[in-house]
């Protein structure tokens, strides 16, 4: 049974019968099918769904956000900001897919060659709860530009949302069929990764669950896309402005109650400022509003599901038992709900659960050094690489040690967060492939050579 739980409330809000293979099946034979007859347009007919897919997003941004804050607690100013990024998102690629698709000429003696972009087919995208809007459809606008359909499997602690994302489609003028929302248990999907009518498939979801897609989808040689786990390096070096990286720092941990892939997680300090920052950073967070997630004031709403925090909790014990200074929080709050307060962890060291490994929520890692080259090498120590963030007001050396630093995002002087006009992804442990920008778009595509000879004469 497929069943959507308030996590303020702990209240069952809807489930669901999984559907079964007899009705996937059929559902899948129409997502082919309407994609055969959706790739034939020109891709200038394509487009206007995705402003249209904006408008109809816009239109019921309350009512979209609300169901994001019921299902999985994002505080509801959080949630209202998913909703208008999916929509800038696809007016992006609106204006700019026909020339990140146009045919390229390319000179190839007297012959005429040219690449082109075909469409893949229909795609798999095995979504995760934590932004149940945006990770559709940061997907599947620049995957519906350039011709394919889509079967999306979300989280099953998101069904509603996953039902509306494909009535969202529907609503701007789609085929019924070009996107459908499949409701199924987690041991369907590989059937559906093998099944001849999904081209291709993409993951958001943990470095555990990426390994075994990426197995299944390569035992029947199918393009992937993975964009997986991350434990973020927040770098601050001595030179910086203290301050405003401490405010910048707590939200790039906190957002989206820290359950973030790219939330920044270890804060990797140089020791002459490192009292300043930790002490502006737990103030900071401290100052945040802790409650009720549909209360516009609120930055610190519940976590998704009572085992995430209960594993969250289990990193920071085990974390302060290895030595760390715990400055704030650390403790699970009594009475309803899956809450976990915001949390600052000091003196942590390699070695340490909260350095060491993924920590998915609001519990930040503070780590001192000696030298911005130190610095950068503990940055890299992870199995991760997703993004990276380093302050310091000498843009040179900021620019150097970006080159050094193993991640698919450096952000100076600022926090890292994902934007249309930029390619997304990660390397080591955090997948590989990219989403957003024009890298994005042609993820799902046939890269073809067309070369075309002289004419024989007639005669």
């Amino acid at each position: 049974m497929i069943v959507s739980t308030n996590p303020t409330t702990d209240v069952e809000l809807a489930r669901f019968t999984p559907q079964s293979s007899q009705e996937v099946d059929g559902i899948l034979d129409k997502v082919a099918d309407a994609q055969a007859a959706w790739r034939r347009r020109d891709i200038s007919d394509r487009t206007p769904l995705l402003r249209e897919v904006a408008r109809v997003l816009r239109e019921g941004r309350d009512t979209y956000a609300a169901l994001i804050t019921a299902e999985m607690g994002k505080p509801i100013t959080e949630a209202r900001a998913e909703i208008e990024k999916c929509a800038m998102t696809c007016e992006y690629y609106a204006e700019h897919a026909p020339a990140q698709l146009a045919d390229r000429p390319v000179a190839s003696n007297a012959a005429e060659s040219a690449v082109v972009y075909d469409p893949l087919g229909v795609v798999l995208a095995v979504m995760p709860w934590n932004y149940p809007f945006w990770q559709f459809f940061r997907f599947a606008a620049p995957a519906l530009a350039a011709g394919n359909g889509t079967l999306l499997k979300h989280a099953n602690n998101v069904p509603q949302c996953a039902l509306a994302v494909e009535e969202i489609v529907r609503k701007a003028g789609a085929s019924a069929d070009l996107c459908r929302t499949l409701l199924i248990e987690v041991d369907q999907v590989a059937g559906l990764i093998s099944d001849p009518r999904v081209a291709a498939v993409t993951l958001t979801g943990s470095t555990e669950v990426g390994a075994i897609v990426a197995s299944q989808a390569a035992a029947v040689l199918k393009k992937q896309v993975l964009e997986l786990g991350g434990s973020d390096p927040f770098i601050v070096l001595a030179d910086a402005d203290i301050e405003q990286a401490a405010a910048t720092a707590v939200k790039a941990r906190c957002a989206n109650v820290g359950q973030s892939c790219v939330n920044a997680k270890r804060f990797i300090v140089e020791a002459a400022v490192a009292d300043r920052f930790a002490a502006a950073f737990a103030s900071a967070a401290a100052a945040l509003k802790v409650g009720d997630p549909t209360d516009p004031d609120t930055a610190i709403g519940p976590m998704a599901r009572a085992h995430l925090r209960d594993t969250l909790h289990d990193q920071v014990r085990r974390t302060v038992d290895a030595g760390a200074v715990l400055v704030l929080g650390g403790k699970v709050p009594d009475g309803p709900g899956c809450y976990y307060p915001p949390t600052v962890l000091d003196h942590v060291r390699p070695g340490m659960a909260a350095f060491d490994e993924e920590t998915f929520g609001p519990v930040a890692a503070i780590t001192r050094v000696a030298s911005a080259d130190e610095a950068g090498t503990l940055a890299n120590q992870t199995e991760y690489g997703l993004g990276a963030a380093l302050w310091t007001s000498d843009l040179g050396r900021a620019r150097r040690l970006a080159r050094v630093l193993d991640a698919g995002a450096v952000f100076i002087n600022g926090m890292v967060v994902s934007d249309p006009r930029l390619p997304f992804g990660g390397i080591k442990r955090s997948g590989y492939g990219r989403e957003l920008g024009a890298e994005g778009i042609r993820e799902f595509v046939n890269t073809k050579t067309v070369w075309i000879g002289p004419a024989a004469p007639t005669a």
